[in-house]
């Protein structure tokens, strides 16, 4: 345990304090369930008389608003996908009229149309209020400095955070992503005690640390809380190592609302907790679409509760986890930490594979950084994956070759399919600011 996980510790107990949680984290299972239902049984008649996709598919499906008396019902209501709200591009999801809208988020669109989002002003109220209590569960508190380096602008994250830090009465540094070498002169100047960026941005920033020769320990953060990509218990090592900080996890997504549909609390760190007041979760079978029982693991779905400008109905949002009973919030639900999702498992000879899988393997193996990029590609009928790592900078270059064959040794073992592993100069691979591309896909198209 390091200086600072044993104060942070000492300072926060075990447990959190009852008094610093809002009413909703102290609700009993069964209140909960009662509000869940009212509010889910509203989302249901506002989505049908005011979004006409809404209302095709329940009818198409058989189904009526009427027909949801008990949180298990609604498993008969269809499913929302992303390619739903792109065919509804830009405002065909909306449930209000236009003047009603204070804001307007979108994805990146890098795979066909943006999905837009919409917010009245009750929405950015409620999604302020989560994002607070996430911080709040994170460790942070009012009076703290918060360095924002999301990114700011259409992409939910650094307006999320920013709001959310000033509801709880932290003093933020709004100063999104990019410029590594000011991102460590602020933090070196301003002396924040909270970092809120992507997790790979973050190693990105340790490392610059280290290239001006300062110690990135001796910084005044104390608590990081990473999200928008996928990562591993293996990085949460490396960034607290080497940080000195509590690295905490948050989980959101621009369709349901943005960040702060759920987070995992500093004094347990296993699993986020869902604030299921305002977001109903359920795991299906991503091939049937059947809803599994509490505990395995499947695609996870999300409806909201409280959503005006946008509701979303069994959203579904590949990624994959299972749902556990509370710890820190007893009367939350948790999702175990997502390490994947269906659409960024590659298929390789038959094998399913995750990045997440192979970062756990680099992080373990001496000599390599975290920082590691993958490339598909087509060679004679084969389909082939290179992983490319970049060298820790103390690592002599006649350690790489045996480096590059422990990683895919540990792939083959663990995964059960070959890659080639190519160990790069430290420096070489391009660094992600916002969220993380890690895979370049340049097979040969039929």
């Amino acid at each position: 345990m390091t200086a600072a996980t044993s104060e942070t510790t000492r300072r926060l107990g075990p447990t959190p304090d009852p008094a610093i949680l809002d009413p909703a984290e102290r609700m009993s299972v069964d209140e909960l369930r009662a509000t869940q239902l009212e509010r889910l049984q509203w989302t249901l008649r506002h989505a049908y008389e005011n979004v006409p996709h809404y209302r095709r598919a329940f009818d198409a499906a058989g189904v009526h608003p009427d027909d949801c008396r008990e949180l298990a019902d609604l498993a008969r209501f269809p499913t929302t996908s992303k390619a739903d709200l792109r065919e509804n591009y830009p405002f065909g999801m909306f449930a209000v009229p236009q003047e009603q809208v204070r804001r307007v988020h979108a994805s990146s669109g890098t795979t066909g149309r943006p999905t837009v989002v919409g917010y009245t002003e009750k929405d950015i109220d409620t999604w302020a209020t989560v994002m607070a209590r996430s911080i709040r569960a994170a460790g942070g508190r009012a009076g703290d400095r918060l360095h924002n380096a999301y990114g700011y602008g259409l992409f939910t994250g650094g307006l999320g955070a920013h709001y959310g830090a000033e509801k709880l009465g932290c003093t933020v540094i709004p100063v999104s992503g990019g410029m590594t070498p000011r991102q460590v002169q602020l933090i070196t100047d301003f002396e924040p005690r909270i970092i809120m960026v992507t997790p790979s941005y973050m190693l990105t920033v340790i490392d610059e640390f280290e290239k001006q020769g300062l110690d990135p320990r001796a910084s005044s953060l104390e608590v990081g809380i990473f999200g928008a990509e996928p990562w591993t218990e293996q990085m949460r090592r490396e960034m607290e190592e080497r940080l000195d900080i509590q690295a905490v996890d948050i989980y959101g997504l621009s369709e349901v609302m943005g960040p702060g549909v759920a987070q995992e609390c500093v004094e347990t760190k296993d699993g986020l907790h869902i604030w299921e007041d305002h977001f109903y979760p359920e795991v299906i079978d991503p091939l049937t679409g059947e809803v599994l029982p509490e505990g395995e693991q499947g695609e996870l779905v999300f409806t909201s509760l409280s959503k005006e400008a946008m509701p979303v109905i069994r959203y579904r949002t590949r990624d994959l986890t299972r749902l556990l009973p509370g710890t820190a919030r007893p009367g939350m639900r948790r999702m175990e930490k997502i390490t994947g999702r269906t659409d960024d498992m590659i298929i390789l000879r038959g094998v399913n594979l995750f990045p997440t899988q192979i970062e756990e393997i680099v992080l373990r193996t001496p000599g390599l950084s975290p920082h590691f990029a993958l490339e598909l590609v087509t060679r004679g009928r084969m389909d082939h994956l290179i992983c490319r790592i970049e060298a820790r900078p103390d690592c002599p270059p006649e350690r790489r070759p045996a480096a590059a064959g422990e990683v895919a040794k540990g792939v083959k073992d663990i995964v059960g399919t070959s890659i080639e592993v190519q160990v790069v100069d430290p420096e070489t691979l391009a660094r992600s600011v916002g969220k993380l591309q890690r895979l370049a896909d340049h097979r040969e198209r039929a």
